[in-house]
């Protein structure tokens, strides 16, 4: 039986069609993934199945959920009476729909109050609320203690979990999930989506699976919509599409899909002295020590991969290392000298970094040239930075991770995400610097955008002599571009080695747990 039909569903952005005509269909207990990169349509296809789309975005079409019909565009009177018991949304980020002021059990509890007084349902006791809200934690795999906890005391994973918890709390016959894991870690990441999965037939339920991924689909999805540009290029059974792909843009996608089904060999770079150490270093945040005595070193011409999941330190090592943050025991060196701890007494051409979220760190009020520019001006000490770099030097920097010269006189707004994230590498490698630190920069772009990243940072790494430090969870991701591999649990280096060495003959158990969670995420290409 079909929990939800939606029919010549289009979406108008002003005069502007970003979504092209489509239908589609999901079965009681049926999960359907919808694919494709940023812009593809996706996520403004799900906003308007349940009645969220942006302000001066419209849609068309028609919407049933069992035995209600919406004509779109439809009123919030209609769409209010619906969201809950019909349909929910479960988006990306959950601290945009769990209040960070607010217990996590009295979050759920009063979720369950509102559903009851809209079926009016008589008020339950305090104890009945409590029992309530203890199973519905335990149906999402949570401790009936995280119901005292504030949702910033939890794990990433766990934070959507209860994000979960909250939108099944009306008993939704369709649940449309928007990119749920992209900020996990694969384990995390592949127990949340099962735990979906399983929900989803042990209730009977309907799931939408909205992701740029294609890997997270598989096995999980019963069939698959493909999207680009606003419009259906592929669909069907999950298994045909992702290994007898027949459009140009999802074999496009699968070849650019990171795997760690066969780690390439790379051939390790002559290893000299270490440009820089750090040695037992020690760090805690009030009375949590975070970093137990690590110690890792860095070469010339080489990436050193930090992998581990959320919590396990390694960014906090990398802040420690480009003197963001103070440890309190252990140091550093660079070409065998001592580095000081935090910032003072740094220059810019020792070590920079390159973040996640590049709009974090780009000014938005600065153009392209000027950001550069002023770059430029630092490595060679000039007082007015903007003014001290030529046009030429800019448009050469630009040249150099593979943008046009044209984007200078652009703001970030106006930038792709992946376009953004290489202007931030030019202002980092402007100063040439010794040490790269790459914390989680590919993370939140699409497969074919980070692939065409790893690449140039690759080439970088070895046109500049760079020592990277590569910090990600995805260990696919990281056979791709790290020649030895540093793995974290709990602020310990567990192991190290060779890529070869760490992902296919993985030492600690700890280790092989992410390898195994990374190829189930994983596609195998053929």
């Amino acid at each position: 039986m079909s929990v939800l039909v939606a029919e010549s569903i289009s979406v108008q952005a002003g005069e502007t069609t970003i979504v092209e005509p489509l239908d589609l269909r999901v079965d009681a207990g049926e999960c359907v993934a919808i694919i494709g990169e940023s812009g593809s349509g996706k996520t403004m296809t799900a906003r308007a199945i349940v009645g969220l789309l942006p302000r001066g975005v419209t849609a068309t079409g028609t919407v049933r959920m069992a035995d209600e019909v919406v004509t779109l565009p439809a009123a919030e009177r209609v769409w209010s009476s619906l969201r809950g018991d019909r349909v929910a949304l479960l988006v990306q980020d959950p601290f945009t729909s769990l209040s960070p002021v607010h217990r996590c059990g009295a979050q759920l509890a009063a979720s369950l109050r509102a559903e009851d007084r809209r079926r009016g349902r008589a008020r339950r006791g305090r104890a009945a609320m409590r029992e309530e809200v203890i199973r519905r934690l335990a149906e999402v795999r949570l401790d009936a203690r995280v119901a005292r906890q504030y949702p910033h005391e939890l794990s990433g994973g766990m934070r959507q979990r209860l994000a979960i918890a909250a939108a099944l709390a009306a008993d939704p016959q369709v649940l449309v999930a928007d990119e749920p894991t992209t900020a996990l870690d694969a384990t995390v990441q592949g127990e949340v989506l099962d735990l979906l999965a399983a929900l989803s037939a042990e209730r009977g339920m309907g799931l939408l699976l909205i992701s740029h991924d294609l890997g997270i689909v598989a096995g999980r999805a019963a069939r698959v919509m493909v999207m680009s540009a606003g419009q259906v290029v592929e669909s069907g059974p999950t298994e045909s599409v992702l290994t007898r792909p027949e459009h140009p843009y999802t074999r496009r996608l699968l070849e650019a899909s990171p795997s760690l089904h066969e780690v390439p060999e790379r051939r390790m770079p002559d290893q000299g002295a270490p440009v820089a150490e750090m040695i037992d270093v020690v760090k805690s945040f009030g009375d949590r020590q975070v970093l137990h005595g690590v110690s890792i070193e860095l070469y010339a011409g080489q990436t050193l991969a930090l992998v581990g999941e959320s919590g396990s330190g390694k960014s906090t090592l990398a802040r420690v290392l480009a003197g963001l943050e103070t440890a309190e025991s252990g140091s550093l060196r660079l070409r065998g000298e001592p580095l000081p701890m935090g910032r003072a007494g740094r220059h810019a051409e020792q070590i920079q970094v390159v973040f996640q979220d590049p709009n974090s760190t780009l000014n938005p009020s600065f153009t392209v040239r000027r950001t550069l520019a002023e770059a430029l001006g630092t490595a060679r000490g000039h007082a007015d930075g903007h003014r001290g770099a030529g046009r030429q030097d800019v448009d050469a920097l630009l040249r150099s991770v593979d943008l046009d010269p044209a984007l200078a006189s652009r703001h970030p707004a106006s930038l792709s995400g992946g376009q953004r994230q290489r202007v931030a590498i030019a202002r980092a490698i402007a100063v040439s610097p010794e040490v790269l630190i790459c914390d989680e920069m590919v993370s939140a772009l699409d497969v074919s955008v980070q692939e065409q990243i790893l690449t140039l940072l690759d080439r970088l790494r070895a046109d500049l002599d760079l020592a990277v430090l590569f910090i990600s969870h995805d260990l696919a991701v990281v056979s791709q571009v790290a020649d030895r591999v540093a793995v974290m649990s709990e602020g310990r280096i567990v192991e190290t080695g060779t890529t070869e060495q760490v992902i296919d003959y993985p030492r600690h158990e700890y280790t092989a747990r992410l390898v195994e969670s990374a190829r189930s995420q994983s596609l195998i290409k053929e």
